[in-house]
């Protein structure tokens, strides 16, 4: 490893997000406190969806939702209150809700009973009910991408899936696996659901994970998934795609301005756990098809208009053939080198 110059930007990265680690083990443990205090009731009991059920588990969901946000607003969380408020509107359809603590929540954008392609997003770190809407945005831009792009007939519905605790970015947690292992059974266990809910029809199913929920959808997307799309991600845990053990097909993307690219790629057991990701899902070592997804950061791969979004788009509907792959980045990189060299 060559030494980073003092004062470069990549060491400056690393000794500030050392020193916001230090910062957030001690603070985030504070408002997560806080977040639990506020009240909410325990989640509608709904039983198993059907496809004939789903009017009704949204209906329900809803009302929970506005039950919880007359419970935060008496509390006097303000910021929470608004939050259910906005997903107990008429129109959201809600496959799951609990406004206790952090929150969780499944929303379908779309007839999920009657979708020919259905994606489900996993969101990374820092996603709960408090900041939602910007993973629904993203969601969002997703569904209007697709429902703009679909061929005549082709039915597309889209699921975010905020259906575990995720870390804090400056925290401790999000350099472990720990969540993402007590979130795998979840996950799977909603991607089985999926299959009662489409029906025979068995729609294209394309998991899209974003930074730490990468290493989630690592360890849920065994059978049941066509397409398994990497963005943004630190790493799943396993040193290659063929070590995810899925049939799907596995994609990544980073965008170039993605601060991402920047965590060390490491991954050890240290007290009973796993600290680091390893492998980077866009280099040659790992073998996944990596897709150009533009000049974005971290949170800019649903931007509308952008490379990242239109190739999702492609890789969802099905037609692969239109994703352009790139050289990996340490092709790119051994590239460089090599014109720098001659220079």
């Amino acid at each position: 490893m060559r030494p980073t110059r003092r004062g470069s930007a990549p060491g400056r990265l690393r000794r500030t997000l050392l020193a916001a680690l230090i910062a957030g083990a001690v603070a985030l443990p504070l408002s997560a406190a806080a977040e639990a205090r506020i009240p909410a009731p325990a989640p509608a009991a709904v039983g198993a969806p059907t496809p004939a059920t789903l009017d009704g588990i949204y209906a329900a969901n809803r009302a929970n939702a506005a039950e919880a946000a007359r419970m935060a607003a008496a509390y006097g969380a303000r910021g929470r209150a608004a939050a259910d408020r906005r997903l107990a509107h008429p129109a959201r359809h809600l496959l799951a809700f609990d406004g206790r603590g952090r929150g969780l929540v499944t929303e379908v954008l779309g007839d999920l009973a009657a979708a020919h392609r259905v994606a489900v997003l996993v969101p990374g770190s820092d996603t709960s009910l408090d900041t939602y809407d910007r993973f629904r945005t993203a969601a969002l831009s997703l569904y209007r991408s697709l429902t703009r792009e679909a061929p005549a007939g082709t039915r597309v519905a889209v699921v975010a899936w905020l259906g575990y605790e995720t870390p804090g970015t400056v925290s401790p947690a999000v350099t472990t696996t720990t969540r993402a292992e007590r979130a795998a059974p979840r996950l799977r266990a909603f991607l089985r659901e999926l299959r009662t809910l489409t029906g025979p029809r068995r729609p294209r199913v394309s998991l899209l994970c974003h930074s730490y929920g990468s290493v989630v959808c690592a360890r849920a997307a065994g059978s049941g998934v066509d397409d398994l799309v990497l963005l943004g991600s630190p790493g799943t845990g396993a040193r290659t795609a063929a070590g995810l053990d899925t049939p799907a097909r596995v994609w990544a993307a980073r965008g170039a301005g993605d601060w991402v690219e920047h965590v060390p790629h490491i991954s050890a057991g240290l007290l009973g756990t796993t600290v680091g990701f390893g492998t980077d899902p866009v280099s040659p070592a790992f073998g996944a098809r990596v897709f150009p997804a533009g000049d974005g950061g971290h949170s800019d791969y649903f931007t509308p208009g952008s490379p990242s979004l239109t190739n999702l788009t492609r890789i969802v509907l099905g037609d692969t053939d239109a994703v352009a792959l790139e050289e990996a980045a340490g092709e790119r990189d051994q590239e460089a080198r090599g014109h720098a060299t001659h220079e």
